[in-house]
């Protein structure tokens, strides 16, 4: 199999096929634990198949099919191709001797996303970090690493922000908090370079950044770093993403998600306009 170039997304092509085949199934009248059994597996594999979380077999989404009543030679062959498709491995599979499983599952999100909301208060987002800054980011969080693991994390982050260039990119919203600005990770020399980077792509049209100043006080966001990712395809329902010590989060019920929402856009309105983002980069790289 080749690998998808940046822009595509096998496992937004999964999510759909899952969503897919759960339709069909809830159609049919047929429980998760019937159709695992008709395929030979549990109730759990259904559901993790449902959800895109793993890959399909060809084999077992022909059985599904079958057992949900698609016999149209047309529909059949789509839904056998899109599961061929959501097999391939992304580009950032080359990676994954340093890219952990449950990171995984969120370059791939990325890479479909059209419109990617972060709010961080530690670090600069990943998707707007400097080669150097990004360096010294991965060189703090994994001390035992090796100098080649660190560059090849080095890399695939800025491979990832070859997604942010050129025709059918997402837009990205990023709010940074204060302290992510102040705190000098890499040295004085790596910040000032950072905050002009910062300066820079402010311009974008695809790119909207704020700061969150520490004179605003408390604010909406105070437990921590999160991103929502929105996808084109009205199928997919909006994706948290919140990263943990060793592994992640990621919620896609209306009922966790709205809050996220609620709070991202509390945090859009109590920062700053995107217009002054400039000049308060300004008066920070002047102190550094």
């Amino acid at each position: 199999m080749t690998a998808d170039a940046p822009g595509t997304g096998s496992t937004v092509r999964r999510i759909l096929l899952g969503s897919h085949l759960r339709r069909l199934r809830e159609a049919a009248g047929i429980t998760r634990d019937a159709a695992g059994f008709y395929i030979r597996a549990s109730e759990s594999k259904i559901s993790r198949l449902e959800l895109g979380r793993v890959s399909f077999k060809e084999r077992d989404v022909a059985d599904l099919l079958t057992l949900y009543g698609v016999t149209a030679e047309g529909e059949r062959e789509m839904l056998l191709s899109m599961a061929r498709e959501a097999n391939a491995p992304g580009w950032w599979h080359k990676y994954s001797d340093v890219l952990p499983n449950w990171f995984q599952t969120y370059v791939g999100l990325e890479e479909a996303a059209s419109l990617i909301r972060t709010y961080e208060v530690q670090f600069v987002p990943g998707l707007l970090q400097t080669e150097a800054y990004a360096r010294a980011v991965v060189s703090l969080g994994q001390k035992e690493a090796s100098a080649r693991e660190i560059e090849r994390r080095v890399a695939l982050r800025l491979m990832r922000q070859e997604r942010l260039k050129g025709e059918g990119a997402p837009r990205l919203w990023a709010v940074i908090d204060e302290a992510a600005l102040r705190r000098p990770i890499g040295g004085p020399e790596v910040m000032r370079e950072q905050i002009e980077h910062l300066i820079t792509i402010s311009k974008l049209p695809n790119l909207t950044l704020q700061v969150m100043p520490f004179k605003f006080g408390g604010h909406s966001a105070e437990g921590g770093a999160f991103s929502i990712l929105r996808f084109p395809d009205t199928d997919l329902p909006d994706v948290v993403y919140v990263e943990q010590l060793w592994g992640a989060v990621y919620l896609d019920k209306r009922e966790d998600v709205d809050p996220y929402l609620a709070a991202m856009e509390r945090l859009c309105v109590e920062s700053p306009t995107p217009q002054s983002t400039a000049e308060i980069l300004g008066e920070i790289l002047r102190e550094i």
